[in-house]
């Protein structure tokens, strides 16, 4: 009877940890969400640090050395929309379009010179806002399973030893990020700020609960995603409080 109530009781240890999850950031859907614009930011992550006015304009330009490593996890092959978006809900920069939204332009223009278009409907040359300093992110670590597990330490336990292999689910899911601020005129660097985020699992039977499963790939579907975004969101965190000692170039 002894043995029984001895197991029953380590069972239930075992998957009360199994049901447990631990989050810093990056937990419940991402840490960037919501939209910005002419009506303000709307469902902005409540740790995001806003600013009353902007600080200067910037534009987001892309590592140079890329994110090979979101490819592994079937996330989006850049995070600068997650990072415009989140930029604009802050409200501490004025940020212009250097991609796919000045490309248009560009396009637009063209075809105004082509004949193809009317003058009136396309915007005037000379109009465009320069940006007086440029944002560049990059994705320093990411690792899918840094913690291993924690079935070595139940398996210390003499009553838990034969329920150890239930625990072999539990991941640690970690990133760190750095965003970088540079000042087009000088080129000199005006600011530098790291981002880190950590996410638990405790599965049982290598079942991560809470794991959303499924062929679609974003920043909030994937555990990876929504730790790399909270990491994202902690480094600007980090950079405005820099970026507030500087004068103001807006």
């Amino acid at each position: 009877m002894k043995t029984r109530f001895a197991i029953a009781s380590a069972l239930l240890v075992v998957l009360s940890l199994a049901a447990c999850r631990q989050t810093d950031l990056g937990e419940g859907g991402s840490k960037v969400s919501g939209s910005a614009g002419p009506a303000g930011p709307k469902d902005a992550a409540k740790e995001l640090v806003t600013c009353s006015e902007p600080i200067g304009t910037i534009s987001l330009a892309e590592s140079p050395h890329g994110y090979t490593v979101l490819s592994q996890y079937q996330l989006p092959p850049t995070p600068l929309p997650l990072i415009r978006v989140m930029m604009q809900q802050s409200g501490c920069f004025k940020v212009v379009d250097r991609a796919a939204g000045l490309r248009g332009t560009i396009r637009e223009q063209e075809l105004k010179d082509q004949g193809i278009l009317k003058a009136e409907t396309v915007p005037k040359k000379g109009e465009g806002i320069g940006a007086q300093m440029t944002l560049t992110p990059s994705l320093t670590f990411s690792e899918n399973n840094a913690g291993g597990g924690i079935a070595g330490l139940i398996g210390m336990i003499p009553v838990l030893r034969d329920w150890a292999g239930l625990a072999s689910g539990v991941k640690f899911k970690e990133a760190q990020v750095v965003l970088l601020l540079t000042d087009n005129e000088t080129t000199e660097q005006l600011a530098a700020a790291t981002g880190a985020a950590r996410a638990t699992d405790l599965g049982v039977g290598g079942l991560v609960i809470g794991k959303v499963v499924g062929g679609a790939a974003g920043w909030g579907i994937t555990n990876e995603g929504k730790v790399i975004a909270a990491a994202f969101l902690d480094a600007h965190n980090k950079l405005v409080a820099q970026a507030r000692a500087m004068p103001r170039k807006a």
